[in-house]
C-alpha cells in the first residue's frame, strides 16, 4: 500500500478536503496533494501530524483494519542471551580476548607488534 493512497482514503471518508488538512496541520495544501499522489515522502513527524489532523491513530495509516494487527513472536529464543552480542561469531572471538585475563606483567591490554618486537600496549 502507497502511504498516499491511505492518506487520502482516510481524509475522504473522513469527509474533509486537503484544505482542511492545511487548517489543521500548518502543512501546505499543495504539499498534503505532493503526498497524496506519490510525489513526496513524507517524514515519521509529518505523519503524526496527518494522523492527528485525521484523529486516528497513526498504525492505521500503514494498516487499514479495524482492530491493531497482531504481532508475530518473531524472537524466539530459549532464554534472552541466547542472541546477546557477543555469543556467537566474529563478536564472541572479540569478547573473549577482551575478557581474557592480565598479562603476565599483571597490565590488561592487547599486544601489538612494533619493529623492536612484541609488546603490551
Amino acid at each position: 500500500m502507497i502511504i498516499g493512497d491511505r492518506l487520502r482514503q482516510v481524509r475522504e471518508e473522513k469527509k474533509l478536503s486537503q484544505g482542511d488538512i492545511e487548517k489543521r496541520t500548518g502543512l501546505l495544501r499543495c504539499y498534503v496533494s505532493r503526498v497524496e499522489n506519490g510525489h513526496t515522502v513524507p517524514a515519521i513527524e509529518t505523519l503524526e501530524k496527518l494522523a492527528r489532523a485525521l484523529e486516528i491513530p497513526l498504525y492505521q495509516l500503514f494498516y487499514d483494519g479495524e482492530e491493531p494487527p497482531t504481532l508475530p513472536n518473531l524472537l524466539k529464543r530459549n532464554s534472552p542471551d541466547d542472541t546477546a552480542w557477543g555469543s556467537t561469531g566474529k563478536e564472541a572471538r572479540y569478547s573473549q580476548q577482551a575478557s581474557s585475563p592480565a598479562g603476565q606483567d599483571g597490565r590488561r591490554g592487547s599486544q601489538a607488534t612494533s619493529p623492536h618486537g612484541t609488546e603490551n600496549v
